[in-house]
């Protein structure tokens, strides 16, 4: 639907006012926001295509380079894979050209229930080639077809759809949360995709159920590779790497920051966070629950990725920040602020950080990342051989843990 000049000028003013008094700090990353705004209003207001208006919009919030920040229409056009459907790609460089390869593919998802692998090579999306630096995005509830090079050489064309999203201002579709295997000698194996849910106590059930399953192993490799994050949910999971109660980190809205706060007045526990999340404050502190001692506390590695944001890297922050396991794998995204959506018409969505989020000790992850103990690219040769050369360096480090 086309806007007219006066329905886009209020949409960008809406904009500007959630901007200024929702956005946790418009400044965080040395942005000028009355600037860019100025800048830019002329090219907003002559946007008289549907499209362009939703980009020169989306261009412009962007600028300010915080994390769940974005402008985009209900009707969720244009979803990164990893969202879209589960599964993440990295640049690759084959005989001098730059590919898509991929790279986290998540069980439950779209993508892995149609065959596609890690160290699948993208050559094209609907008969059309796509290389970086276009990334690869879909059309919730649509279908697509992706053609890949596979690992033996040949190429596939591979079908399917793409599921529409259960929250049209969070355009996500979920993957399997939680797997698990066990591995030889002792090594149990907890895959955590994503925290889903704002307290997250379903994906803390699957994690207990998990770790019931792996009680006996004497060593444990968690893997947070693409874990796109969530909410408090992992809070259950960094419970199960210590046996005491241990201070996690917190939480800040603008407001508490700008008021002043005593970090250790904001503790609260995993069943009491839908009461706070719901109708208080969200500063909060969390704190390890206290599940006592594990076989396998002291040998623990952890597999992190450049796509591990969000929540993901709240619990390898946390277990790296205590030494209670090996970070292995490459840095992780520095997406750590919590976000929220804002309605401003027509069907537009403006998608704003309203929280920080901070380690205990005082660090901000935001646009930083947690940096592995054991720096460890994925390779595409060892995956063309079947192997996952990131995985192999966290059984190796976990086997010789004493």
């Amino acid at each position: 639907m086309t806007l007219t000049l006066g329905e886009r000028k209020k949409i960008l003013d809406k904009v500007s006012h959630f901007v200024e008094k929702k956005h946790f700090n418009p400044c965080l990353n040395g942005a000028d926001w009355p600037a860019l705004l100025h800048s830019r209003t002329e090219r907003i207001l002559q946007a008289n295509q549907p499209e362009d208006f939703e980009r020169e919009m989306h261009e412009l919030v962007s600028q300010l380079k915080t994390s769940h920040t974005g402008f985009f229409h209900r009707s969720a056009r244009n979803i990164p894979a990893r969202l879209a459907v589960n599964a993440t790609v990295r640049r690759l460089a084959i005989n001098g050209d730059e590919k898509w390869m991929f790279e986290d593919v998540h069980e439950g998802g779209a993508a892995y229930k149609a065959g596609v692998e890690p160290g699948d090579i993208l050559i094209g999306v609907d008969g059309a080639e796509l290389k970086p630096p276009t990334p690869l995005v879909f059309k919730m509830g649509e279908s697509a077809k992706v053609t890949v090079r596979k690992k033996d050489g040949k190429e596939a064309t591979i079908a399917f759809d793409v599921p529409s999203p259960k929250d049209k201002k969070h355009p996500v579709a979920h993957p399997r949360p939680v797997s698990f295997r066990r591995l030889e000698n002792g090594i149990g194996l907890l895959k955590v995709t994503m925290f889903p849910g704002a307290v997250g106590i379903d994906v803390a059930h699957d994690i207990d159920r998990a770790m019931a399953q792996l009680e006996a192993c004497d060593r444990l490799i968690v893997d947070l590779r693409g874990n796109t994050g969530g909410g408090i949910g992992g809070l259950r999971l960094m419970s199960y790497l210590t046996p005491d109660k241990i201070p996690v980190g917190y939480s800040l809205t603008k407001r508490r920051a700008a008021n002043g706060y005593r970090k250790e007045q904001l503790t609260w526990m995993l069943p009491l966070l839908a009461l706070r999340y719901a109708f208080g404050d969200k500063s909060i502190a969390v704190v390890t629950e206290g599940l006592g001692p594990k076989r396998f506390h002291g040998r623990i590695a952890m597999l992190v990725n450049q796509h591990s944001a969000s929540a993901a890297e709240m619990v390898a922050g946390f277990a790296a920040e205590n030494k209670l396991a090996r970070i292995v794998g490459t840095k992780t995204a520095g997406r750590l602020l919590t976000g929220s959506a804002f309605k401003v018409g027509h069907g537009y969505i403006l998608g704003l950080p309203v929280a920080a989020y901070l380690t205990w000790q005082g660090t901000m992850l935001e646009s930083k990342g947690i940096a592995p103990d054991t720096a460890v690219d994925l390779s595409y040769d060892a995956l063309k051989e079947g192997r996952d050369n990131q995985l192999g360096k966290a059984i190796e480090f976990v086997r010789s843990a004493t």
